[in-house]
């Protein structure tokens, strides 16, 4: 297939199909249904995307985690181990990798992020704040940031013991520091993150 308008969107898909597709367009599989990603991100989610993952990285130089940014394929699996199984693929704006046997066969991340960030965009708030929302708890990210680039605020969501995302305490905003337990040491500014937005 070579074009988005050759998919039947009532259909089910799987990862297999996904890869197999050329299209220019960026999509998502959501338990096999296809979702259209948003245009190209505005300068300030592009900046707000380099900002956080400048810091990850250079944080996380000779450590055992590693972070990616979108485009990078996420295959939320349980028990599914063959392409033609696995039925949710998805691209977050950010992730965070501990467990590097996830990312064995080159085609970005098979299971769940330790650390998922996404930024907002205008026209996919209710998809990033609903079904993610959803679908990172189901499969136990576990942290979910929530970034608001209008508000220039940031909401941790963070997986609690019975498997349910808790938020952790207020939106955190200029003049605020976000620390995160899945890597010790790690803090961010919110001034960083939001520095010199066009």
């Amino acid at each position: 297939m070579n074009s988005i308008n050759d998919l039947d969107f009532s259909k089910t898909y799987t990862y297999a199909d996904y890869y197999s597709w050329k299209f220019e367009e960026r999509l998502e599989l959501i338990k096999g249904k296809i979702f259209k990603m948003s245009p190209a991100p505005s300068n300030a989610h592009q900046e707000i995307a380099l900002n956080i993952g400048s810091e990850l990285n250079y944080f996380l130089k000779n450590k055992p985690c590693k972070v990616y940014l979108a485009p990078f394929d996420v295959r939320l699996v349980r028990n599914e181990t063959t392409d033609q199984k696995i039925k949710t693929v998805v691209q977050p704006d950010i992730c965070v990798v501990c467990d590097l046997n996830k990312l064995t066969d080159q085609r970005g991340c098979l299971g769940a992020p330790d650390l998922v960030v996404e930024i907002l965009s205008p026209g996919n708030n209710a998809k990033e704040i609903k079904i993610k929302y959803d679908l990172y708890e189901e499969f136990a990210v576990k942290e979910y940031w929530v970034i608001y680039p209008d508000e220039q605020s940031l909401l941790k969501y963070v997986l609690n013991k019975d498997g349910k995302f808790v938020a952790e305490g207020r939106a955190l905003t200029v003049g605020d520091k976000i620390t995160t337990s899945i890597l010790p040491g790690f803090e961010l500014s919110l001034d960083d993150v939001f520095h010199n937005l066009i």
